[in-house]
């Protein structure tokens, strides 16, 4: 399984319109080879260069697996978003307080149609035990 953005590079910047100093919209991402059996997808999209530990983006699970991406500023039908860390159910883009830091998009394929998470705890428990494989797009930012 593979991911990608139009917007932005593996390893390369992130444009500054998907962050919080610019219109904070999700980047559009695309994927390809999932795998035939999978009953949904899940996205995480998290930091794990923040000074208090990984901080989470975006999650969003529950989504169908014949799609094959989600567009700019977009969720897709269906899908359902679970609080980040900045406690909402949305894209929070990148927003570091000092420094370079890398943006993890990892994309899953699982075995279950409905996750079933309604916090950040329980999403990254079922999603670690319902996959069955795993794609990452890594994005870099930094405010300068």
């Amino acid at each position: 399984m593979k991911i990608y953005s139009k917007d932005f590079q593996h390893g390369g910047m992130i444009p500054r319109i998907f962050t919080c100093q610019g219109k904070n919209i999700n980047p559009q991402v695309a994927w390809s080879g999932v795998p035939p059996e999978a009953k949904s997808l899940a996205l995480i999209v998290d930091d794990p260069d923040a000074p208090m530990g990984t901080w989470v983006h975006w999650l969003i699970c529950d989504i169908d697996p014949s799609y094959a991406g989600i567009d700019r500023d977009s969720v897709p039908r269906g899908a359902m978003q679970v609080n980040n860390d900045f406690r909402k159910p949305d894209y929070g883009g990148p927003c570091p307080p000092s420094g370079i830091h890398r943006y993890f998009f990892k994309l899953y394929a699982l075995k279950v149609k409905k996750l079933g998470a309604n916090n950040k705890r329980t999403f990254y428990k079922l999603v670690k035990s319902h996959a069955m494989a795993r794609a990452v797009l890594m994005g870099k930012y930094t405010k300068g």
